[in-house]
């Protein structure tokens, strides 16, 4: 994913000390109440239930819309496959079993900072997380293996690539799970991973604004830590203002 338009602040060391501390914390229980959320719907996005016999499973049943779901699930790989992946473009059915069980990790995203000599710093948001069926080849790994830092496992690389792209062709054929989701208060969007291709992803979004500090802050302080690399800021106020979309839309029929 390209660097966001992310809003920027003026802070001086004790604002930021407080706000990364009250982050801290923000971000840790949005990912734990995510993963719990996550845990209960496994059931619901069980591969099996869109590829059918396209795919490995201890239950080889046809189902209803699989060869199309597998036909999208093909287009897609084959547009990145080869760049900047180097593997095969046809995929052979039935696929390798895909874990049924769901990960979210945080979403990372390069910074350049103007007028710096060192590299690029690492930004994690604390609100947003990449969700993908559960992979031996986390992105870290991939990449990895992308800039030759680790050998190339093909076949691991493949699977890391349909752990993604089989939960983008899962949402796009059940939509009523993005909406399910969004009920519970997150937003949900597939977007592309530059690093990787262009690789399409499924983002999921708590509904808190976050911002940056300006460039010479946050260069002070990965320069002190000896780390490229850094978190974004919750914004207080976004906490006081949490939304509520069932309420949202209740008002909205009330005063229709």
């Amino acid at each position: 994913m390209a660097e966001p338009n992310i809003p920027r602040q003026d802070l001086d060391n004790q604002e930021f000390l407080k706000l990364r501390r009250a982050t801290g914390k923000i971000a840790a229980e949005l990912e734990s109440r995510l993963k719990r959320h996550l845990t209960t719907l496994r059931p619901l996005f069980i591969p099996r239930k869109l590829l059918g016999t396209y795919v490995k499973s201890s239950s080889q049943q046809e189902i209803h819309g699989s060869e199309k779901a597998f036909a999208e699930l093909q287009e897609m790989y084959s547009g990145i496959c080869d760049n900047p992946f180097q593997l095969p473009k046809k995929l052979q059915p039935p696929l390798t079993a895909i874990s049924g069980v769901l990960e979210c990790t945080p979403l990372e995203y390069s910074l350049e900072i103007e007028n710096s000599t060192g590299n690029s710093v690492t930004i994690t948001s604390p609100t947003k997380f990449l969700l993908s069926y559960q992979s031996e080849c986390p992105l870290k790994r991939l990449l990895n293996m992308l800039q030759k830092k680790e050998a190339r496992q093909p076949e691991e690389m493949r699977q890391a690539l349909l752990c993604h792209m089989t939960l983008v062709v899962f949402l796009k054929n059940f939509p009523v799970l993005s909406s399910l989701l969004e009920d519970l208060r997150y937003r949900v969007e597939i977007i592309k991973l530059e690093r990787f291709g262009n690789l399409p992803a499924v983002l999921i979004t708590a509904p808190l604004d976050t911002f940056l500090p300006n460039d010479d802050f946050v260069q002070e302080v990965t320069q002190l830590s000896g780390i490229p690399a850094f978190q974004e800021i919750i914004d207080l106020d976004a906490v006081e203002n949490f939304p509520d979309t069932m309420k949202d839309t209740l008002n909205a029929l009330v005063n229709s």
